[in-house]
């Protein structure tokens, strides 16, 4: 069994479902007050250890704590070299990478921050990184941040925005034995779904890297009852939109594709947003490890913290061990062929910078 192999199964051996990462997070910081070349601080559930040896260029390397619910996966189980347990990919591997990499680069040409931080698998509301950033975000400064979501080796650049949005369609209420006295608010959904049916989503191409957007309804109420013609049903639409687009142009987008179906007495309701993030690949630090270690490069559809360090004015990216297809999975593990690819480019880069 490897050292990081079993590092990981440390982790996954203690239990940090969101919002009870607290004994983690006890394990994880007592591990790094041990290191005297590491300043930590502690804010809420949020851990911060930096370096401060006055380096031109300064890597963070970041990751959450918390897990999904166990899915009859709890607790850790090896088998050869593949750990499983619930966290062992999402991303208690990449968690391990990021303790051997405090625990033994004590001196290094760039200096270095690890972030671990709370209640990423939940809304963005309660995020931890979240928290860090309106109490302390000098901390979290920095020229790249890498996130260790699992990506098996490979490097997801940027990601994409995100915006959703409820659409409200009023009618008139009525008997159904009189339905001609009413007008159905769900059956003016039917308009918008045939559109959103047959919409052809936009790509685009940012440094290499394609973005396939998204428009989806992915959710719907209404009714009163079994003999009442409905006044009232709502479109829950999630839109997906490339790096090169604003969280305010994304929205402007997505109205004018509504607009033809709404009246007045109509309403849009915006739930939630959320930025994108450029790939960034032309930042020294990561292009310089993408080079040297011929690092598989492809975007990132879906919308991750990078988006939070990206609007910090840090350039992000994903890398980290494990399939990301098996994350939130009762299948979720790590292999230690994994676990040792990231940690070799993470060991380079840390030792030699660029």
């Amino acid at each position: 069994m490897t050292a990081l192999l079993a590092a990981t199964a440390e982790l996954v051996e203690v239990p940090s479902e969101s919002f009870s990462e607290a004994p983690l997070v006890a394990h994880i910081e007592e591990r790094l007050r041990r290191l005297r070349h590491l300043e930590v601080t502690r804010v809420g559930d949020n851990l911060v250890a930096r370096t401060d040896r006055g380096r031109a260029r300064r890597l963070i390397l970041a990751g959450h704590t918390d897990t999904v619910p166990a899915n009859g996966n709890a607790g850790a189980r090896i088998e050869g070299d593949v750990l499983w347990g619930v966290g062992s990919a999402d991303m208690k591997g990449g968690l391990a990478v990021m303790l051997q990499s405090a625990a033994l680069h004590e001196d290094s040409p760039i200096d270095l921050t690890y972030v671990f931080y709370a209640r990423e698998e939940v809304a963005s509301a309660h995020s931890g990184l979240g928290e860090l950033i309106e109490a302390r975000p000098d901390l979290l400064a920095g020229d790249l941040a890498l996130l260790g979501e699992p990506t098996d080796g490979a490097l997801e650049a940027g990601c994409q925005g995100s915006i959703r949005a409820e659409v409200t369609f009023s009618g008139t209420r009525a008997h159904t034995a009189r339905a001609w006295m009413g007008r159905n608010a769900i059956h003016r959904l039917g308009g918008l779904l045939s559109a959103l049916d047959v919409h052809e989503p936009r790509r685009a191409v940012i440094q290499g890297c394609e973005f396939r957007e998204a428009l989806q309804a992915v959710g719907i109420t209404g009714g009163v009852s079994g003999n009442v013609v409905p006044d009232a049903a709502t479109l829950t639409i999630a839109h997906r939109f490339a790096p090169d687009t604003t969280l305010e142009g994304a929205e402007a987008t997505l109205r004018e594709f509504l607009a033809p179906w709404l009246e007045d007495g109509d309403g849009i309701t915006i739930v939630d947003r959320a930025p994108a993030a450029h790939p960034s690949l032309d930042e020294p630090l990561l292009a310089t490890l993408i080079e040297r270690h011929r690092l598989e490069v492809r975007s990132k559809l879906g919308w991750t913290d990078v988006a939070r360090f990206a609007a910090l004015g840090v350039a992000a990216a994903n890398f980290g061990p494990g399939d990301p297809t098996l994350a939130h999975t009762a299948e979720e593990h790590v292999t230690a062929a994994s676990l040792e690819r990231v940690w070799q480019v993470i060991d380079d880069v840390v030792r030699h910078g660029i």
